[in-house]
This record gives structure tokens, sequence and C-alpha cells, in this order.
């Protein structure tokens, strides 16, 4: 019997105890929207953000010529001050860390299907896909004045090389590369030593979170040990960046990203200069904080909102649009479904009738109901819906009636369980010599919607459970500390190749040191497949290519590496109150997320409301 099904949500609610922010989100009504600018050009009140940056000793800038973000931070704080180099021990953002400041060799948004070339002007295989020229463009400047050039390409391969397994993309230049050579100031030679016919598109492209992050040698070369390179100086004009704008100011309560009017893009008339002049972040402080600010116009774009949140801000405030503009569901689909993950080498879940044991006590509609007012969209596979990916997503249907992630059917979990030797104790828990199933779940915060909801269905499912969101989420799930956990998957776009090779066996790492992706999976049958997977140009189209997929695929399902949930939706708010131009499902030129790689699309783009 699944008595789940029959109760609505506020029984539920009720009777769980649940009366999470994220769960029941508090209606933002107090403050009414701040004013906005007068249609005759009168300047806006300044912002605290704005008397921080004036007390910092910084340019004075107006109001309707900042934008103003809240993402990022810990409790209100950023812990991360000072750690201007992605690949540093501790830098939670990565090139994010200076939020405009960093450019790809080629930009592609992949709501536009449009390849943008940039740092680079074009690239090109040979017939085998074993070696690939990339011509870096002419006249692109370092922040210091110093040439970008094929150098600093060759260079961060080498860097990551050296440093493997220890930086993001080190592994995968460690085992896909045999070398990398500037044959002069504006061509690199990258040479594989098998065919690799996606390390364009994958590592070279920036979208979304992916895409190599460039160093400039000049100052890289001196640095002894990179990971303990923290690269900020204002008066060394550290970081040493290309793109628009560079961090005149940080500390835990904000950062200030100015406009450089030397930039290379201008320079050479590639590009106009940004109609932004300066950039502040803020930390996040919570839902409700975020939301209030939104709604009184104190920022301009923050971190997606939880479906709860958004409708309240959107309906208070008459300035706040999302991708799909004033109307539900107030986002778009991002690359980043959410799947329980789990960890293959330690604890209770390193059995496979436990997962899906896990997976079975799950009432995903519920959960929608409860947690999402009904707004979000289920997945059985981990890989976002769309569309060059729907092929390979429509050839799985046969395997998923066999292996049905999303069902709900704690019969079927009792069964798991007991073929694994488990009973129920005397207070319905499951047990094992004494020892209860530890089901207690980590997260980000933007979990805080279905985390809580989760850990109520799995500890009337028989888990011990809870939700929590510890500061050290990130370390616990890459050191293997955390045994389930909540997570999306950065990987595939228009290829299953880039979600799949997640679980491949090189990222495999003993309890206690760090991991690029934190299943710590091991299976070489696998192994051979996504191997093979890699040599090939894909298609679904090859029926080749189309036969490792499923094998591989079936794989995932029968083991269950991790447990699909959701498709992830972006369900960011845009203040048109200074600004305009945002990327909408009418406006489609990038995703909205202003923390991936593509920002500079969107900062190059906006325009201010009062021009």
């Amino acid at each position: 019997m699944q008595e789940q099904k029959n109760l609505n949500r506020r029984d539920f609610l009720r009777l769980s105890g649940i009366a999470s922010a994220g769960v029941l989100a508090a209606a933002c009504g107090a403050a009414a929207p701040a004013a906005a600018p007068s249609a005759g050009g009168a300047a806006a009140p300044a912002s605290a953000q704005q008397s921080s940056a004036a007390a910092a000793g910084l340019k004075d800038v107006p109001r309707e010529k900042t934008l103003i973000l809240m993402w990022a931070g810990t409790e209100g704080q950023y812990t991360d001050v000072g750690l201007a180099n992605g690949y540093a021990t501790g830098s939670k953002n990565g090139h994010r860390a200076v939020v405009g400041s960093f450019e790809p060799l080629f930009y592609f948004s992949a709501f536009a299907d449009e390849t943008i070339p940039w740092l680079a002007t074009g690239a090109e295989y040979n017939d085998d896909f074993t070696q690939l020229t990339v011509t870096i463009r002419e006249g692109v400047e370092w922040s210091d004045g110093t040439p970008f050039t094929a150098n600093d390409v060759a260079y961060t391969f080498q860097m990551l090389k050296d440093n493997a397994p220890l930086l993001r993309d080190s592994t995968i230049v460690r085992d896909w590369m045999e070398s990398f050579e500037a044959v002069d100031d504006q061509t690199v030679v990258l040479k594989f030593f098998e065919p690799r016919p996606r390390f364009l598109f994958d590592k070279l492209y920036g979208k979304f979170d992916t895409g190599i992050w460039w160093v400039p040698q000049h100052i890289y070369k001196d640095v002894e040990e990179v990971q303990g390179f923290g690269f900020f100086d204002v008066e060394k004009g550290w970081p040493v960046v290309t793109g628009p704008f560079n961090c005149v100011n940080w500390t835990p309560q904000q950062q200030v990203m100015d406009r450089r009017d030397d930039w290379w893009a201008a320079k050479i008339g590639f590009a106009e200069l940004p109609q932004i002049e300066r950039v502040i972040t803020i930390p996040v402080a919570g839902e409700e904080r975020m939301s209030q600010m939104m709604i009184n116009n104190e920022i301009d774009s923050s971190l997606d909102l939880r479906a709860t949140t958004i409708s309240q801000v959107v309906a208070q405030n008459p300035a706040v649009i999302t991708h799909s503009g004033r109307e539900k569901p107030y986002g778009y689909i991002d690359w980043w479904p959410t799947s329980m993950w789990f960890n293959h080498e330690d604890g209770p879940f390193t059995d496979p009738n436990v997962r899906w044991a896990i997976s079975y006590s799950i009432n995903r509609e519920q959960m929608l109901d409860i947690a999402l007012e009904g707004s979000g969209i289920l997945t059985q596979l981990p890989f976002p819906y769309y569309a060059p990916l729907m092929p390979y997503i429509e050839a799985t249907a046969p395997l998923l009636e066999k292996y049905n992630t999303s069902e709900f059917n704690l019969e079927k979990a009792a069964e798991r369980m007991t073929a694994s030797g488990y009973e129920k104790d005397s207070e319905g828990f499951w047990a094992k010599d004494g020892e209860r199933v530890e089901a207690a779940m980590v997260g980000w915060t933007i979990f805080n919607d279905i985390g809580p909801v989760i850990a109520e269905q799995l500890r009337q499912g028989g888990f011990v459970s809870d939700y929590s969101t510890p500061a050290d989420t990130g370390t616990r799930e890459s050191d293997g500390t955390q045994k389930i956990w909540l997570n999306g998957h950065g990987g595939s776009i228009n290829d299953p190749f880039d979600t799949l090779q997640m679980y491949h066996s090189r990222y495999w790492a003993p309890i206690g040191e760090p991991t690029s992706y934190n299943s710590r999976y091991k299976n070489p049958e696998y192994d051979a497949l996504i191997d093979e997977m890699a040599k090939l140009q894909p298609s679904p189209d090859d029926p080749v290519y189309m036969d490792l997929y499923l094998k591989a695929v079936e794989i995932y399902l029968r083991d269950l590496i991790d447990a699909p949930i959701q498709q992830w939706l972006h369900r960011i708010p845009y203040n048109t109150t200074y600004w305009t131009d945002w990327p909408t499902a009418d406006n489609n030129y990038v995703n909205g997320a202003f923390w991936h790689e593509t920002v500079g699309l969107i900062f190059n783009r906006l325009k201010p409301t009062q021009a």
C-alpha cells in the first residue's frame, strides 16, 4: 500500500512537521518596491552596496550604471575572499571567482545554437581527429597589456597535465593529450593519443560551466604551487584577465568589478564596451532576503529562486521578469538535472539493492506537489531535455520499462532490502546486524525545497534520514565523507557521453582524497564502453555509437549509479528597473545564469533602462 499517495500537500506538511522556508516560502510582502529612476533621468538613490564602494575609496558610479547581483557565499559572507585563481584550493567559484573577467576561446549558446569565436578565430581537426589546430585572435591582450597568445594556451595545458588529477580538467588532459605546442603566437597544435572528436566542443567552448580556464603564462610560470596561489592584489593589477571587468574591491560582504575601458575587444574594434560600468556581487543571505531585495529593486538579478518564492516576487514587483516572462514556470530547463547521488566506495549504498530501495521510497509526484507547487519536471535519466539529446532519451524507453527510475513502490523497496539481508526493527527502520541504514542527506541551499520532503519520505520508507546544508557540503562529497546527497549533473548538452563519462573509474579515488566527480563508481565493462564512445564522432544516427550508448546507459540503470529526481529549472529573476535586454524565451540569445561561462554574452548585451 502506497500511503503517501493519499496525502495532499497540506496534510503531508502537517503530519511530517516540515515547515522550512524552502518548502513553505513566506509571502515576501513587506515593503513596496523602491522607486525607479524617473523618465526624466534623475539619478537613482545610492544603494547600500554603492555606499560601501564609496567607503572603500572607489570612484563614484551611479546606480543606473551599476549592475548588482546576489549569488554565492556562505551564510551571507564570502569565505573565499582573495582567491581569484579558480584553480586554487578553497576557491568556491572557479571561473566565476571574478564575474565578467574570464573569456573562452569560443562561446557557445545552447539556446541560440550558436558558436561565437572569441579569443580564437577558428579550430580544425585532421582527418582522424587525433590533431586539432587552434588559431588565436590577433590583438587579444591580458589586462596588464601583455598579449594573449598560443603560448598561454599551451602553458595552461601543461599546467593541468603537471597537476593531474588535482585541478579541474587535468585528468582528461593527462589521459587524452599527447602534446600541445605553440607553433607561433597565433597557432597552437594539440595532439591526442587516440581520436578525440568531441574535445573541441567539450573543453575549448565556453558554455554553461564547462570550458578550460586559461591562465597568463607570464604570471603563472613563476608560481611554485598553483593550488596555493590566490592571484589577488589590486596594487599589482591582479588578477590579470582578458575580460572587460576586473576586481577593484573584495570583502566578505561584497565584490566590486569595474569596467576596463582598455579592454582588448574595444581597442581592436571587435566589440563595443559593455554599457555596464560597475558590477557588484553580494553574497546570498537566505531566500527571503534575496527575494525582498529583488522586490525592493535593490538587486538586478540573483541566484535562481525556489518555485514557491519566485511567484511571490513576480506578483509583488511588476518590473521583475523571468525567462518565461511573468508566467509559469518562471524559468528554463538547465543542463543540471538533479539526482540522489551515492557513495559507491563506502557505506550502505555500495549495495545496488539499497540504492534501488531508496529510489523506490521517493514519491516524486508528491515531491512536486509539496515542494514545487506542481511546477517542476521529473526525469528518469540524468540528461537535460534538450533537442539534440532527445533521440537518445527516446531510444532508452524500452530500458526504462525494465528499470523504472521514477517508480514509487514501497513493496519493491522492501523486496530489495530483504534480498540484501535487512529487516525492519521495532521502530520500523531498516537494519542489519543491529545497524540502521543512515540516509542523512546533504545538499546546497537550492535544494531546500525538495530536500526536506525527500528526507521525510525516506523516513516513512524506513530509513534514518534528514536533510542539511553544511558549509563543507562540497568537500564532504568530494572526499567521500558523505554517503548520500542531492546534486546536479553539469554534463551533457548535445551528447550523452559528457554525463556518462562522469562515472568512469578514472575519477575514482580512495576515501579521503578529492574527486572531480564524486560517485566513486568502478566497473571495467562500463569503462570500456565509455572509452569506445570517446573515440567516435557522436551521432544518434550512427548505429555503432547508439549501441555503445544503450549498453552504457543500461549499466547505469541496472546499477542505479545515482537516482534521477527532476529536471533542474533555472528560475532566475531579472529586474528591469535599471537594465533591459535580459535573455528570455522571446530574446533567447543565451541561458540566463550569470554565473556560467557565457556571462560575457549577457554583460555585453544589457542596456540601461533609462538610456
